[in-house]
């Protein structure tokens, strides 16, 4: 078999199972929902640049092109990355938990999760942008500041799912 038919295969595939299983959802997805607000953007920068001023003491225009370069970064492939976690989840442990549990998927357990995730996904995607194309140096102690930073701004959006439910 050629490469253009397994490439044809997989995208078939690929097609079929998508229209298959449109209506799932989990809770990864609503979050991410709120992580793309206009509001949560801009708290989510604001937060950021006061972390990134302070923790590395840099000027305020470099924090500033930082700040939003990470975000850039972060959102781009968070749109991807978020979800996919909470698929990861959802696989394992989720099911098994869930099982052992007698839950469904929208438990306490897998919402802390998804914060969790959430967190550490952006933090993890952000410093690599802060070091790789900003030179600041990077600790484990920086780095939990920044998953801090991110908790913040995440837990305002996920909070948000509470006071203004989704509505698909």
């Amino acid at each position: 078999m050629n490469i253009r038919c397994k490439l044809l295969l997989a995208i078939s595939a690929l097609l079929l199972s998508s229209a298959a299983r449109a209506d799932v959802v989990w809770p990864a997805l609503y979050l991410e929902t709120r992580l793309f607000s206009w509001w949560a953007i801009g708290l989510v920068l604001v937060v950021e640049y006061l972390f990134i001023r302070y923790v590395f003491a840099i000027t305020p225009r470099k924090a500033l092109i930082a700040d939003v370069s990470a975000n850039a970064a972060s959102a781009v492939l968070g749109v991807l990355l978020i979800p996919l976690a909470g698929v990861a989840w959802e696989v394992f442990p989720g099911l098994a938990f869930y099982h052992l549990l007698n839950v469904g998927t929208f438990n306490p357990v897998t919402w802390a999760a998804t914060f969790a995730m959430a967190c550490l996904i952006n933090a993890a995607l952000e410093s690599f942008v802060l070091k790789r194309a900003f030179g600041l140096p990077f600790t484990r102690r920086t780095f939990w500041w920044l998953v801090l930073a991110n908790a913040f701004s995440v837990g305002i959006a996920f909070g948000s799912l509470w006071l203004h439910p989704v509505h698909m």
